[in-house]
């Protein structure tokens, strides 16, 4: 019996986009600044400037070595 949870089916390959150099660039700066559960990662001063510097940087990378990188479509906002 299907869970009526779901309006889709959750096997059904996700619908992704090209994200923009703007998106990798955050995400990867966030990767760098904070750890698996959302706390500042513990390192010395100034790791918001080296993550953003070092964010840049990798997705610099990535673009000129021609990697897509791809995201999901946003779904519906939560209703609680």
């Amino acid at each position: 019996m299907p869970d009526a949870r779901f309006e889709t089916d959750p096997n059904a390959p996700a619908q992704l986009v090209p994200a923009s150099a703007k998106e990798v660039v955050e995400a990867l700066a966030y990767g760098l600044s904070y750890d698996e559960r959302g706390r500042p990662n513990r390192s010395a001063t100034g790791r918001d400037l080296v993550a953003a510097l070092a964010a840049e940087h990798l997705a610099g990378y990535l673009e000129r070595a021609g990697f897509v990188v791809m995201r999901r479509v946003p779904g519906q906002p939560h209703t609680a």
